[in-house]
């Protein structure tokens, strides 16, 4: 069996943390590390995590001093790792029992270097909310048709609780970006890979995705709670300057030429958006080159938003007004 680290960041998870920790140590495939950094939890974490560690001598536990957040304490964590394999796990969900063994031979299957999966997306008490995560975002015929470093490229498929991947690629996925709330650990290592070499995904849910008000990161978007078109329309745009920030900071660490030639002009004109608030069509051209693998819908309407505002301005107060009256 090739051995896997599990790497578990946890910071005040007291409530399902135990569930967490007993379907990972409960799997099919038993032959890993489960590698955690505590991030200087208020909470009882760290003395449950202490329980586990004296019950079974897989488990590898670290305790932060000060408080790092959640993209250095992944950093830390990948930098721990020393078997040919690795995966990030959340502390709030469930794994099935056979989603490290189901992974593990879709990878070798495909002959992949990272392979992740579709989720099952659950309420607090593990009630179904969705049966699959991939279709409530819409992403599932994106990963169907293209699974590719660019189709990543500007938005991100691959769910980090549910990534197993190959460990010879940490040394050029850390240091992880810093500069961005919008670009955590997971969408870089996947990028970083895919530029690389081969991904692969594992049509079905292996994990049970909670969601709950403490969630750090969850199903929800960001925009849906917006009720005014200028904040959405400036998240839109700040998401991908910093996104394209990170790429001119980090462009010696992504193998695409071909792509990455575009990042440099994406970042001129995002920034060109963010002063225009009625009608910018300069870059138009650049603006479908970069989001050729998106669909039509999806396209379309960000086009508008961002470079048409004078007319989506109005959509989206009708919008918001036939939401409250309904």
């Amino acid at each position: 069996m090739d051995k896997i680290d599990i790497l578990l960041a946890t910071y005040n998870g007291q409530e399902f943390l135990r569930e967490q920790i007993d379907s990972i140590l409960n799997q099919s495939y038993q032959d890993f590390n489960l590698i955690i950094s505590d991030d200087s939890s208020e909470d009882e974490t760290y003395k449950i995590l202490k329980e586990y560690e004296k019950k079974d001598s897989r488990i590898r536990l670290f305790r932060q001093e000060k408080n790092l957040g959640l993209i250095q304490n992944f950093e830390f964590l990948l930098k721990q790792v020393t078997s040919d394999y690795f995966m990030f796990s959340d502390q709030d969900d469930i794994w099935k029992e056979n989603k490290i063994e189901k992974s593990i031979n879709k990878l070798k299957q495909e002959k992949a270097a990272l392979v992740y999966t579709d989720l099952e997306i659950v309420d607090k008490n593990l009630e179904i909310i969705y049966p699959s995560y991939w279709k409530y975002k819409n992403i599932y015929k994106k990963i169907k048709k293209y699974n590719n470093f660019e189709a990543l490229y500007l938005n991100n498929f691959v769910t980090g609780c549910t990534i197993l991947a190959k460990s010879n690629y940490i040394k050029d996925i850390v240091p992880l970006p810093k500069t961005s709330k919008f670009m955590l650990h997971d969408y870089w290592t996947a990028l970083v890979i895919a530029s690389k070499d081969k991904i692969a995904y594992l049509d079905e849910p292996t994990i049970k995705y909670r969601q709950h008000k403490n969630n750090r990161v969850g199903s929800s978007r960001r925009s849906d709670k917006i009720e005014k078109f200028k904040e959405l329309r400036d998240l839109f745009i700040r998401v991908k300057i910093e996104h394209f920030q990170i790429f001119e900071e980090n462009i010696s660490k992504i193998n695409s030429k071909e792509i990455v030639k575009y990042t440099k002009p994406a970042l001129e004109y995002f920034k060109a958006l963010e002063k225009e608030t009625n009608i910018y069509l300069k870059s138009w051209t650049l603006f479908f080159k970069l989001y050729k693998y998106e669909d039509f819908s999806y396209k379309m309407q960000n086009f508008i938003i961002l470079n048409l505002p004078i007319f989506s301005r109005l959509a989206f107060k009708l919008k918001k007004l036939i939401r409250r009256k309904d």
